[in-house]
C-alpha cells in the first residue's frame, strides 16, 4: 500500500486508484491513471500509467503537486451467470487454491482479480452447467511455489469433507509450477479413495486468447463427474492444440516445460485417460476403479515430516552437504544420483566421495533414498559394484519413482510411521508410484 501520508492526500483530494491525475514538480510533469502501488516500490513512489501504456514511478515530496483531472473508469466486474442445479447431474466440488486459472487482469488498474464465485466461473465456462452440479470452495489463495505441506494437509482434509458430503468427484485448481508435488502428496494422503480427484490449472491466464484455462477446467470436471477413476491425477492439455487433455496419475506427473500448454508428462507411465473437446473420455492405462459396493469413507492421513531434503549430486559436489542436513535435524534425504543410481564414491578423489557421509547419516537414523537424474527408467543396486556398496550402507534404491514423488512419499511416510517402517515402505508401491517392471515404450515420443 501507499504510505499513510499519501493515502491521506489522496483522500483529501478525492483521488482513487484508476482516476486520471496530474503530478508536477520543478523537474517533471506527467499525466495519467493512478495505479496501485507496485509490490517492489517504496511507499512514497506514485505509480502512473501514461497514455502510451507504460507505467512510471515518481517520488512524492514537499514541492510536488498532485491534481485530479478526471474520474477513473470502474474496475472490471465479472458478469454473473445463474447457477442452475440439476439433480440428474453428478455433484462435483471445485476447490480453488490460487494460480493463473482462477485470475484475470484488470487492465484499468493493473491488478489481478480472482474468480471465486460459481456464477462468475459459469460465465467463463458455461458448459460446466451441463456436465455437473458444481460447488465452488475458496480454500485459500497461494502461489504454488509458496505452498508447503500445510497447504497439502488442508487440501486433503477439504477433499475428504467434499466426498463425505456426497460429491462424486473433486477438482482442485492451483498454480502449475509445483502442481506435481501437490498431486503426489494428495495421492499418498487420501487413503481408501473411491472417487476421482483432479488437479488442474492453467499455463496462460484466462484473458489471453491462447489461454488453456477453460478447456483444462472443463475436462477436469468431466473426469470428476463422469469417470470411474478412483485416483488423484493432473488434468492438463495433452498437446499444444486444443484437441484434448490428458489425465496423468498424481505420482507419475512432472512439469516438463516452462510455458507450453502441454507442459505436463507422465514419467515411466502412460496417461490414465484423455478427454477430447466433445468431452469424450478415452481410457489409456490401468487404474484404480470406483467400487460401487464401497461403503467406507476416504481417510485423510495428513501427517508429514517437513525435515526431508531433496539433493542432487553433480561433478565436484561437496558431500559435506549431507552433514549440514544431519546437523539441522533432518529425518530423511532423497538424492538424485546419476544414471542407474550412482554417486561420487571412487577413491581417485576421496574428498568428493559421498560414501562416508552417507554411512554416517544412515547410522544416525536418517532415512536416505536414491533416485536418478534421468527422467525415465529406474535405478538398480545390482548393476555396478559401487551401487552394491551404496546399498550396503542402508541407502534405499527407489526403483522407478520420480525424485519429486520419492521426496513427497518419504515426508509422508516419516510423518505417519516410525523411521524403520518408513524405510521399509519407501521402495514399496503405495499409490502406483512404483512399477514392478519398466516399459521402454513409455519413453517413446
Amino acid at each position: 500500500m501507499y504510505s499513510d501520508e499519501l493515502l491521506k492526500i489522496f483522500k483529501n483530494s478525492k483521488i482513487e486508484v484508476g482516476d486520471r491525475i496530474k503530478i508536477e514538480s520543478k523537474e517533471y510533469s506527467a499525466e495519467g491513471e493512478l495505479m496501485p502501488k507496485a509490490e517492489v516500490s517504496a511507499e512514497d513512489i506514485i505509480i502512473v500509467k501514461l497514455d502510451s501504456g507504460y507505467n512510471i514511478g515518481m517520488a512524492y515530496g514537499k514541492e510536488v503537486s498532485l491534481k485530479k483531472i478526471a474520474q477513473g473508469k470502474k474496475s472490471i466486474a465479472f458478469p454473473k451467470a445463474a447457477v442452475v442445479a440439476s439433480k440428474s447431474l453428478p455433484k462435483v466440488s471445485i476447490i480453488y487454491t490460487g494460480g493463473t486459472i482462477g485470475s484475470k487482469i484488470d487492465y484499468i488498474t493493473g491488478g489481478a482479480h480472482t474468480l471465486i464465485d460459481p456464477s462468475e466461473l459459469l460465465y467463463e465456462v458455461p458448459e460446466l452447467a451441463g456436465i455437473a452440479n458444481v460447488t465452488m470452495r475458496h480454500l485459500f489463495s497461494v502461489w504454488s511455489e509458496d505452498m508447503t505441506y500445510m497447504e497439502w494437509q488442508a487440501m486433503a482434509k477439504q477433499v475428504k469433507s467434499e466426498l463425505d458430503s456426497g460429491a462424486h468427484g473433486v477438482v482442485i485448481t492451483m498454480g502449475t509450477d509445483m502442481m506435481h508435488y501437490t498431486a503426489a502428496a494428495l495421492s499418498f494422503m487420501l487413503e481408501k479413495l473411491n472417487a476421482p480427484v483432479v488437479v488442474t490449472g492453467a499455463q496462460r491466464s484466462s484473458d489471453r486468447g491462447s489461454s488453456d484455462a477453460f478447456m483444462n477446467l472443463s475436462c477436469a470436471v468431466q473426469i470428476a463427474a463422469r469417470s470411474d477413476i478412483a485416483e488423484v491425477g493432473i488434468c492438463m492439455h495433452a498437446s499444444s492444440s486444443d484437441d484434448k487433455c490428458a489425465f496423468i496419475r498424481g505420482t507419475r506427473a512432472r512439469k516438463m516445460h516452462t510455458s507450453r500448454r502441454d507442459a505436463f508428462r507422465p514419467i515411466n507411465d502412460k496417461a490414465i485417460a484423455y478427454v477430447d473437446r466433445k468431452m469424450n473420455i478415452t481410457y489409456n492405462n490401468d487404474y484404480n476403479r470406483i467400487m460401487e459396493e464401497f461403503s467406507g469413507k476416504v481417510n485423510a492421513r495428513t501427517g508429514f515430516e517437513p525435515k526431508v531434503a531433496l539433493l542432487k549430486s553433480f561433478p565436484n559436489s561437496d558431500p559435506e552437504v549431507i552433514d549440514f542436513y544431519v546437523k539441522k535435524g533432518y529425518k530423511g534425504i532423497i538424492i538424485e544420483g546419476t544414471g542407474l543410481g550412482n554417486l561420487p564414491g571412487g577413491r581417485t578423489h576421496e574428498q568428493f566421495s559421498w560414501l562416508d557421509k552417507l554411512d554416517s547419516a544412515v547410522k544416525k537414523g536418517v532415512v536416505v533414498g536414491l533416485t536418478s537424474q534421468c527422467m525415465y527408467g529406474r535405478v538398480s543396486k545390482n548393476v555396478y559394484s559401487k551401487m552394491r556398496e551404496i546399498s550396503a550402507l542402508g541407502v534405499i534404491y527407489c526403483e522407478d519413482m520420480t525424485a519429486e514423488a520419492a521426496y513427497v512419499k518419504l515426508g509422508w511416510l516419516l510423518g505417519n510411521y516410525k523411521p524403520e517402517e518408513a524405510k521399509a515402505l519407501l521402495d514399496k508401491s503405495i499409490a502406483r508410484e512404483i512399477k514392478e517392471r519398466s516399459n521402454y515404450d513409455e519413453f517413446l515420443i
